[in-house]
């Protein structure tokens, strides 16, 4: 049987479903290094820190104890507490452990979270430049994806008049990250709400809050959670996990906070999919909640350093345009000056073009925007050692010199 014909075999949903760009450009990559290449992986959004000691030493506890059976679908008790007493601390949500669900992830959450809401035909309105998985999502509960730009020169963020203009009858959810993937743009308090307000005005519209880099957070006055406005507190969604503060992205734990009719909906559902997520890493997220917080700091300081050094050599390429972000691990510059011109044999058309010919040619990954709804912009992760940030950008600088 030919590809094609076993291609054609698949359900119509998975044919539709686009490759997630960044795990396409890690790919890539590691394929390069392979062949003896000295790859500067910059695609993937990983901490290059481990898991904080005493997180570990309590799953190294669990198995001691034998706790290795099935856990509860909606995580244990222990841990749902720590969570809501996370979100009281930290958050301003006042939410009982019974209104938490855990999940294999912060991206399985969203993902629960919108199969749980999205009926076909309703709308979700994506604040771009967006996580590439979101629309993807949207499409696996065949609902519509609305697309509202943020602009280069507002940080990539969307305005509440925007918001306001793009909700229809359909509209059932609005997503949005702060702080963003992939740009590092944070909403400020005024901002969300702002946009809490137009939300407040259309009854039955929903908030899907990405929350998962709370903690890297370079602004003055911190995190702020819309989901702590009281006028729409029970109609937002709130989606964390550990992959990113505590640098667990392996341990796969993520959770929602929303009223208990969606937890209810969010538990039944993973009930007949995935059941409860790993018992020894709920037991290491139970520690990295309730335990200090002094090494997410600590990596949160050296993100903003890395941060700092990034966007400054960044800014000595001619051509590149880049935001100031305020948080996350991430710099977003606009390439587009490069988009027409050519080595003598590639002719770069657009972000995709770039990002790849960046990788044949510097042997450095990005990702292309295309995958974030932002086509004239790279993100590049600032997850790396300052030695290696420094040696790729200054690679990336001689390899757009020879294009003309």
């Amino acid at each position: 049987m030919s590809a094609v014909t076993e291609q054609a075999r698949l359900a119509d949903r998975i044919i539709a479903l686009e490759e997630s760009s960044t795990l396409a450009m890690t790919k890539m990559a590691r394929e390069l290094a392979a062949q003896g290449h000295k790859v500067i992986s910059l695609s993937v959004g990983e901490p290059d820190f481990k898991t904080p000691a005493h997180i570990c030493e309590a799953a190294k506890k669990a198995i001691d104890d034998g706790f290795h059976g099935y856990s509860p679908v909606a995580g244990y008790p222990d841990l749902r507490k720590a969570i809501a007493d996370k979100l009281k601390r930290d958050n301003n949500l006042e939410w009982k452990p019974e209104n938490i669900v855990v999940s294999t992830g912060a991206k399985h959450s969203l993902a629960n979270a919108i199969q749980v809401l999205v009926n076909p035909g309703d709308e979700v309105l994506i604040f771009a430049p967006y996580w590439v998985s979101y629309s993807e999502m949207v499409k696996l509960a065949e609902g519509k994806s609305v697309i509202v730009d943020g602009a280069f020169e507002n940080d990539f963020k969307v305005s509440a008049a925007q918001l306001e203009a793009a909700i229809t009858p359909r509209t059932r959810i609005v997503m949005f990250a702060s702080p963003n993937n992939p740009t590092g743009s944070v909403y400020s308090e005024k901002e969300l709400r702002e946009i809490a307000a137009v939300i407040e005005r259309h009854e039955g519209v929903y908030v899907l809050a990405d929350e998962i880099y709370e903690y890297i957070n370079f602004t003055p006055e911190g995190h702020f959670s819309i989901g702590s406005i009281p006028a729409i507190k029970d109609r937002v969604i709130t989606v964390n996990g550990v992959a990113k503060g505590f640098a667990m992205t392996g341990w796969r734990i993520g959770f929602i906070a929303a009223a208990k009719w969606i937890a209810d909906g969010v538990e039944k559902l993973q009930g007949q999919v995935t059941s409860g997520t790993n018992s020894i890493a709920q037991k290491a997220a139970t520690a990295a909640f309730t335990g200090p917080l002094d090494a997410s700091k600590e990596m949160a300081e050296a993100y903003q350093r890395r941060r700092d050094l990034v966007v400054g050599l960044l800014r000595e390429i001619p051509g590149f345009k880049v935001n100031m972000p305020d948080g996350a691990f991430y710099a977003f510059p606009d390439v587009s000056y490069y988009f027409g011109k050519t080595d003598g044999v590639t002719v770069i058309k657009d972000s995709d073009d770039f990002s790849n010919w960046i990788l044949n040619n510097s042997y450095v990954s990005t990702v292309a925007g295309s995958g974030f709804g932002a086509p004239n912009c790279i993100r590049i992760s600032t997850a790396a050692a300052d030695e290696a940030l420094v040696e790729a950008v200054e690679r990336i600088k001689t390899a757009v010199a020879t294009l003309k």
